[in-house]
């Protein structure tokens, strides 16, 4: 018989409110920053120079086709040897803007490529730039377009943020190996932590989903 102890983990829970606050944390700067780097890279893959274009898709494809953790060990681990030394908390965020600015890239340039050409050609007439077409008239109803997928993607780097607790920054996931070091208690404080990051998502999705059509795409011009 297995004799369950959840309340010796559940007494530690400043520490799990603690990591979950910094989860959180990482994640709105991550979400907020990856977005608008995907954003910059959905541009430059569709109207950008030839060269920016084969920069940025080299970029889009590296981080792709690459385990999170490893970029995240070359940001903490790797850097420091060309002279650059990060914090946990500083190297977990750059990984994580990183990582989720080379998905959300390809997302975004499915919704920008979705645009009807007469759209973006009755914008031209009215005289507006380039930069003011595609961020007034291509960019607003591309994420209209792509938002469930966003959203989908954003919390999944949420969940990729606990092997950040490998380079010992504190977010949830360390905090779980810190209890269960401290009680024996694995099972129970890894449980916890299960339903502590599937309470974030949940309450993530609900946030995203409200946010994105007050927020950034709510308003989308209609040119006739």
């Amino acid at each position: 018989m297995i004799a369950l102890d959840f309340l010796a983990v559940l007494q530690e829970w400043p520490l799990l409110l603690r990591g979950a606050a910094f989860t959180v944390g990482l994640t709105a700067v991550a979400a907020v920053l990856g977005l608008a780097l995907g954003m910059g890279c959905a541009w430059a893959r569709s109207s950008g120079p030839v060269a920016l274009r084969a920069v940025v898709g080299a970029y889009v494809e590296l981080i792709r086709n690459t385990p999170f953790i490893v970029q995240l060990f070359f940001v903490f681990f790797g850097l420091p040897s060309l002279g650059l030394r990060l914090t946990p908390e500083v190297a977990a965020v750059l990984a994580m803007v990183v990582n989720l600015g080379a998905y959300a890239a390809e997302i975004v340039r499915a919704g920008v490529e979705g645009t009807p050409r007469g759209q973006i050609e009755a914008a031209r007439s009215l005289a507006l730039s380039e930069a003011q077409v595609f961020l007034r008239v291509v960019l607003p109803p591309a994420l209209g377009r792509v938002w469930p997928a966003m959203v989908s993607q954003i919390v999944i780097v949420m969940l990729g943020s606990a092997v950040c607790g490998q380079i010992a920054a504190q977010e949830l996931s360390y905090y779980a190996n810190l209890i269960q070091s401290r009680n024996f208690r694995a099972f129970e404080a890894f449980i916890v932590a299960t339903v502590v990051y599937l309470a974030l998502s949940l309450a993530l999705r609900h946030a995203l989903y409200w946010i994105g059509p007050r927020w950034l795409f709510g308003r989308t011009p209609r040119l006739h």
